[in-house]
């Protein structure tokens, strides 16, 4: 049996999404991302520089090489390699950071 064609279009790059919290009755929703602002340094970026409210969760996928998975675990790695050097750590990303393990060597913020 072949391989069925992507309805995705024209998408051959790895697509972040992150599920965010919005608190109280809002919730927890994946956040609407411009297509342009998908790839994972973006992500990077938006995440230091505190676009999410709360991220709970980060997957990734390539529609055209048929895979998706939660990539949470990696992206909370990478934040704390890229926090380590940085006087504190974002407060949107303490709780992410501390959900996933990866806060043993961060100065946290006292907000």
């Amino acid at each position: 049996m072949g391989q069925a064609p992507s309805i995705v279009p024209g998408t051959e790059q790895d697509i972040y999404l992150v599920l965010d919290h919005f608190g109280g009755r809002l919730g927890r929703a994946w956040v609407e991302t411009d297509e342009e602002r998908t790839d994972r340094d973006t992500l990077l970026r938006d995440l230091l520089e505190g676009q999410y409210r709360d991220p709970q969760r980060i997957v990734a996928f390539n529609t055209s090489e048929g895979w998706s998975r939660d990539v949470s675990e990696e992206i909370a790695e990478t934040l704390s390699q890229l926090c380590a050097g940085r006087d504190e750590v974002p407060a949107s990303l303490e709780e992410f950071l501390q959900r996933h393990g990866h806060n043993a060597e961060l100065q946290l913020s006292l907000l």
